[in-house]
């Protein structure tokens, strides 16, 4: 039984007078500008103050709707079995099961008396909507969400007023394989003395969960297994099994495909539906197209996902019938094909054309404009496919914004710029490069155009380069025969992780670079492109403290995905708040106490500064 205390004369429950206390030290938080009071727990205090920083309303319940979503998913089919046993042991009780996925989007719902189902349907606590403590506030699924671990919230603990008739009790649902939150499992009843059971309650149901979750991937695993491998037992054409958490294939198709492809085969899949099999032509992320072949396989679980069979353009087809056609096709694969070229790295389908008409260009003799964003690439790439004609020379690159090329002193004065032009060396096996051709002034252009037809009439191979500025003077724009456009760094991110290496053996001395580096640089932006990329690597390189690139080696601007210019003081700031969450391992408690600031204030930078970096709780 319950103990009381004699207040004001009257008699309270323990339970009652812990729930005024916890009343009056939330209306007090939201009242001032300080942290709640110590009787508040740790955890509670925590989402009360993530909550009020997210500015999310105490008196009206506003919540995201997404009507459609996968009512077959795994997590869904896993809970049924759980939950019917539940509802009907809870049939008639003042108590309701939940189930959401990862990001606290209601899935499956069973309730036991109908007042209940009421409330929880005036406070949208039903499928298809989001209970994340980003919309909500403090609830017990948003909290076990965002701290990873089972919670109770009691009453007037919730943060917002309409949720605190109920007690709720959440626990993670995990995948036993990997470990990573699929969803999470809540109860909820009439707040009350009996709630001191809760928490053992929805953890036992979150494990039986993850049971039942466990025995389908074996199933799921079993059934692609045995389909791969009867494929796989006649012939070596390329086959490729995909499921949820495995991946199967043989070396004809591990030689020719990589994790992106991967991706996108299983995205096209999907897209064919329940279709028992079907064909569809995929182009891979090097440009090459596959014909694929796909099956989904089931298992005694449901869906265990797809198997796919594999066929690449054949080179010698051009000689069957219908061969011209055939012939056409295979020139646009081969066209999509990677290009190499030497000190250069990507496969991007836009990188692979322009540097096949760079290449193209440069044994033909062709005069080419490249043109793209500063630091593209553009003069490197004009010095690759020049080493790839076998030149021995060396590219002779001219700059028109170079100071020194500055007009002469007086009129009928030959420029500095066409100087330089008229002095660079000339014949079959060199190079000119004329960069930023669009910041020759027009009344020089005919001047420029005539130095370059001269060089390219003795065998030069002639190559401008402009930014996205407006474009040449009108004489220039004869000198070039052909035009292409090299993309921006963020255009082309699937070459990020062959850029980087690149670029780190350029740097030499044995860099490397630890995998958690890649995710902040596909996040940033790259405005100056790969020779910002270079930059950073340099610098990180430079100053790392292991033998290879750690993310704590990073400049603080790369965790930060905030889109607006920021001021000196505000860059500090920054910077300053960055590495302390470094320091600490992202521990933002710690990071607060380093830095003489609240918790509050680590939350409120990190989302006005955009601050994407990976931190515990």
């Amino acid at each position: 039984m319950a103990e009381t205390l004699l207040i004001g004369g009257a008699m309270l429950s323990d339970s009652t007078a812990r729930d005024r206390n916890i009343a009056r030290a939330r209306l007090k938080f939201l009242e001032s500008a300080e942290p709640p009071a110590t009787i508040v727990p740790e955890g509670i205090r925590n989402s009360w103050q993530r909550s009020k920083y997210l500015g999310i309303g105490t008196d009206e319940v506003v919540v995201p709707y997404q009507p459609d979503y996968d009512r077959q998913s795994r997590l869904v089919r896993a809970a049924a079995p759980v939950l019917d046993r539940l509802e009907q042991v809870l049939a008639g009780s003042d108590a309701c099961v939940i189930v959401t996925d990862r990001k606290g989007w209601v899935r499956d719902r069973r309730v036991g008396e109908k007042r209940l189902s009421a409330h929880l349907d005036r406070v949208h606590l039903a499928p298809g909507f989001s209970y994340a403590e980003q919309f909500v506030g403090t609830n017990g699924i948003g909290v076990a969400l965002e701290e990873r671990r089972s919670y109770v919230v009691l009453g007037t603990e919730h943060f917002n007023e309409r949720l605190q008739k109920v007690a709720c009790a959440a626990a993670p649902i995990r995948n036993s394989v990997t470990g990573r939150v699929e969803g999470a499992m809540n109860l909820t009843c009439w707040n009350g003395p009996e709630r001191t059971l809760m928490a053992a309650l929805v953890q036992e149901a979150a494990g039986d969960i993850e049971r039942v979750m466990y025995e389908f991937s074996s199933s799921h695993q079993r059934a692609l297994l045995e389909a791969f491998q009867q494929v796989t037992h006649y012939g070596d054409r390329p086959v490729l099994c995909l499921g949820q958490d495995l991946v199967l294939a043989n070396s004809a198709a591990s030689a020719r495909l990589t994790g992106d492809d991967h991706r996108l085969l299983h995205e096209a899949a999907a897209e064919l539906g329940h279709a028992p099999r079907t064909r569809k032509q995929v182009q891979l992320t090097g440009g090459e197209t596959a014909l694929m072949r796909c099956r989904r396989i089931d298992s005694s679980a449901g869906a265990a996902g797809y198997l796919l069979e594999l066929a690449f353009e054949d080179p010698s087809s051009d000689r069957a019938p219908g061969g011209a056609a055939r012939s056409r096709s295979r020139d646009g694969q081969e066209a999509a094909k990677p290009w190499p070229l030497p000190g250069l790295a990507g496969t991007d389908p836009a990188w692979n054309t322009v540097s096949r008409t760079a290449s193209r260009c440069a044994r033909d003799r062709t005069p080419l404009l490249l043109h793209g964003e500063t630091g593209t690439g553009k003069s490197a790439l004009a010095r690759a496919a020049h080493a790839l004609t076998g030149a021995a020379s060396v590219p002779v690159v001219v700059d028109a914004l170079d100071p020194r090329h500055a007009p002469g002193p007086g009129p009928g004065t030959e420029t500095g710029l066409v100087s330089v032009l008229h002095a660079a060396p000339t014949g079959p096996d060199r190079t000119l490069v004329l960069r930023n051709a669009n910041a020759v002034p027009a009344a020089e252009g005919p001047a420029v155009a005539r130095a370059l037809e001269a060089a390219a009439a003795r065998g030069t191979w002639i190559v401008g380069t402009l930014d996205r500025a407006p474009g040449v003077p009108d004489a220039l724009r004869s000198c070039f025969a052909e035009a292409a456009a090299v993309p921006a760094l963020r255009h082309r991110l699937a070459d990020l992780p062959a850029l980087v290496d690149c670029l780190l053996r350029r740097i030499g001395a044995g860099v490397e670079c630890s995998p958690d580096v890649l995710p902040p640089l596909r996040r940033h932006d790259w405005p100056d492109n790969i020779r910002q990329l270079e930059s950073v690597l340099r610098k990180a390189a430079a100053g790392r403290r292991t033998y290879r690139i750690e993310l704590g080696d990073l400049p603080p601007a790369l965790h930060s995905a905030g889109s607006r210019s920021l001021s000196a003081w505000e860059s500090a700031e920054r910077d300053t708040l960055v590495q302390a969450l470094l320091e600490t391992d992202g521990n933002k408690l710690l990071a607060a106490q380093r830095l003489g600031i609240s918790r509050t204030t680590i939350y409120r930078k990190m989302r006005a500064y955009g601050i994407t970096l990976p931190v515990r709780r």
